[in-house]
């Protein structure tokens, strides 16, 4: 569901905007992640997902037939899973030793980065 959104999205982006998507893709998993470690370090625990079985009744009524065309209604008891979040303890140490290799390696990618952006923007430029 989520792959069709985005590909429905990318659709309606311009050339230069696909490409410099394509091209940053890494720093903003980074971004993400140095936003989770630091949420993490405020909190002083993380949020993790869990799921647990929950039952909820669902409309079962069968479908109209000719023999049935007016069914009565049913509800069937089922058991779904649901997402939930959840603390869980860390490490605080290793927490803050993640955010810093983190925060480096953004670094070092946003370095990297640079002459593929500024090849996105001579490749497709944009009218102003």
């Amino acid at each position: 569901m989520l792959s069709v959104v985005l590909l429905g999205l990318a659709a309606c982006a311009t050339p230069q905007q696909q490409c410099l998507g394509q091209v940053t893709q890494n720093l903003r998993v980074l971004d993400n992640l140095i936003a989770e470690t630091q949420a993490n370090l405020t909190r002083g625990y993380a949020v993790v997902p869990a799921v647990r079985s929950v039952s909820e009744f669902v409309d079962c009524t069968p479908r109209p037939t000719e023999a049935n065309p007016d069914p009565r209604r049913q509800k069937c008891l089922v058991r779904t899973a649901q997402t939930y979040s959840r603390p869980a303890a860390i490490d605080l140490d290793a927490e803050a030793a993640k955010l810093a290799s983190l925060q480096a390696k953004r670094q070092q990618v946003a370095l990297a980065t640079g002459p593929a952006i500024l090849t996105c923007q001579q490749q497709y430029p944009e009218a102003q």
